[in-house]
């Protein structure tokens, strides 16, 4: 009796389980273990709803800002994304939708910490950034706006006057209507804590580089600045002057190499990027290569020698960016001299104007050598013209790190001797079983039902998937969707699956959140998907269109683009901005029509 009388004096001192939740939660911060802890008890939901500090909405016709505002009450960042991804690559028409406008007034009428925001391929307007500065001004220190339209140089305006504290402004890839550079000049003059400052491939040319400067000159702690392709020369004195600088991109090379002696970057400079830049300018990076982390030669004027002979330069380097003409010799160097390399892009180069040698080519014979020399990569999206099972074995066996796996295969004319591609993917999702993001387009024959079976039953961690032309019937499909039990995002091109199957699909993939598909198999009167069909679950249906495109010697083109389809979750029912080239799916009709027969 007494051993009990002291066992309960010493719980009585103990704090409660909740108590001590209360304590852990604020570094919990993965969102989906935050999932994970809401759906325990209501305590820790309401929990969950006052601590959380940062949000991601995939799209954001998945619920409402209202819903947002009701529960997460104290939100400090905000990461909302607008149109489909098929958007970048004009498979979207563009009046799809993605209107930030409801968003940004709940935004301004209730979010009192909001400290940063990203919209990304959204529809901004010059009135949701005044509505935006006006309100929330004071406190914001992040404004990314993300692949936007619809704004002009006046919108920026209103941020630049009074979002006086951001440390970062982000507009890179974003359609903007210029009228001047004055944003720019009241950036400059009023704003003293600009860390990122971010305007690369847009189409802003008013840009005074004396306001560049001056943004140096009060803003110490400047470190990254990514610009449109200003004149190099004209940028000497700005790159003396920020003197912390570690990330620079954009500029340009419009004199003879011997013009530029004067630049000198920063020593701290360690992200580089340079646009038009040619063999004999090469020299102006040779004295800090050995520093840099980070390569973007998107936009270089290089061949394969020139790319060999600037990465073996780059001991350290983490990131790399360029296209395919950096061949597989370019990567045979870059597996010999960058066991760092963490990050690797590869998009496609000269071949769309078929300009390209068989030297500037990526095959198999590059990823074996990346696969063996760069072991600590966790992020590969490459286009190749060539590729082989084993080369994909390769990087199942040696790429333990890989998260992230995005692989097109270009359609040329050449014959690959080595499909299907069944063994080597297999290969490589289970050596690869980090693997989070998944992406593969290859060519009608690259993958057969069997493989995709694979592909289904070996990527158990994948949350995200892109596939293009692959398999051969729906038995293909039905087998992938007996699989992958976290993907949450489904994206798939060229694959002419039924609407039948892909219907039982969506219903086996019981994690699926979202399905995006251009090109499948219609049934006469639509009632194959209503299948599909369920509690909360919207689809939208566009049609077969018409676009104006070029060919590869520019051209112009009309191609068909084939019908899509688009589903996702969503608790804030069916939206109301429905252009003309989507239609939602009339399931009323279609239930009645099935009703009949």
């Amino acid at each position: 009796m007494e051993e009990d009388k002291k066992v309960n004096k010493m719980n009585s001192g103990m704090p409660d389980i909740d108590t001590v939740f209360e304590c852990v939660i604020p570094y919990v911060e993965d969102p989906k273990d935050r999932d994970a802890i809401s759906l325990v008890c209501r305590r820790w939901y309401e929990l969950d709803a006052t601590t959380r500090r940062h949000i991601t909405i995939a799209l954001c016709y998945t619920t409402t800002p209202a819903r947002l505002r009701r529960r997460f009450r104290n939100l400090e960042s905000l990461k909302l994304k607008g149109k489909p991804r098929a958007a970048m690559f004009n498979l979207i028409p563009e009046d799809w939708g993605g209107y930030v406008t409801p968003w940004v007034e709940e935004i301004a009428a209730s979010f009192n910490s909001l400290k940063s925001i990203h919209f990304r391929r959204m529809i901004v307007r010059d009135s949701d950034l005044e509505v935006l500065a006006k309100n929330r001004g004071k406190n914001l220190l992040v404004l990314k706006l993300d692949k936007c339209c619809g704004f002009s140089t006046d919108g920026l305006l209103h941020v630049s006057r009074s979002c006086r504290q951001l440390r970062t402004l982000f507009l890179e890839e974003s359609s903007i209507f210029e009228k001047d550079g004055d944003w720019l000049h009241e950036l400059a003059l009023y704003n003293t804590v600009l860390e990122t400052l971010n305007f690369y491939m847009t189409d802003l040319i008013k840009v005074n580089v004396e306001d560049l400067e001056l943004i140096a000159r009060n803003c110490r702690s400047l470190s990254s600045v990514k610009t449109n392709d200003c004149e190099l020369l004209d940028l000497v004195n700005f790159f003396q002057i920020a003197t912390a600088l570690e990330e620079f991109c954009g500029g340009s090379f419009n004199h003879p190499p011997e013009k530029y002696s004067a630049v000198a970057f920063p020593r701290s400079i360690c992200r580089l990027g340079l646009s038009y830049m040619e063999q004999d300018h090469m020299w102006i990076i040779f004295p800090f290569a050995a520093m840099l982390k980070k390569l973007d030669l998107l936009y270089a004027l290089l061949n394969t020698e020139d790319h060999c002979l600037l990465i073996q330069r780059c001991p350290n380097l983490e990131i790399l960016e360029t296209r395919n003409v950096i061949g597989d010799r370019g990567l045979e160097v870059l597996a010999r001299s960058c066991k760092k390399l963490k990050r690797l892009r590869i998009e496609r180069g000269a071949d769309e104007q078929g300009m390209e040698d068989e030297e500037g080519l990526v095959s198999q014979r590059g990823l074996i050598a990346l696969a063996q020399g760069c072991l600590e990569l966790e992020y590969i999206a490459i286009y190749v013209s060539d590729i082989t099972n084993e080369s994909l074995e390769c990087i199942g066996a040696n790429l333990r790190n890989l998260c992230d796996f995005r692989l097109v295969l270009l359609d040329r004319e050449e014959k690959i001797a080595d499909l299907p591609l069944d063994n080597g993917v297999r290969a490589l999702l289970m050596g690869c079983d980090k693997l989070r993001r998944f992406g593969l387009y290859l060519r009608q024959g690259g993958l057969t039902d069997t493989g995709l079976g694979y592909v289904g039953q070996y990527s158990l961690n994948v949350r995200w998937m892109l596939l293009g032309c692959v398999g051969e019937t729906d038995e293909g499909l039905i087998a992938f969707s007996r699989g992958c039990p976290n993907l949450r995002k489904l994206e798939m091109r060229g694959c002419s699956f039924s609407e039948y199957a892909l219907a039982a699909a969506v219903m086996q993939l019981t994690s699926l959140r979202y399905l995006w598909v251009q090109g499948y198999r219609a049934s006469k009167d639509g009632r194959d998907i209503l299948r599909m069909v369920r509690p909360f679950w919207n689809i939208e249906l566009i049609p077969p269109r018409l676009v104006s495109d070029t060919d590869q010697l520019g051209n112009p083109i009309v191609i068909e683009h084939p019908a899509h389809i688009l589903a996702y979750y969503s608790l804030a029912g069916q939206r109301t901005d429905f252009p003309e080239t989507v239609r939602p799916l009339d399931t009323e009709s279609l239930l009645s029509v099935q009703s009949c027969t």
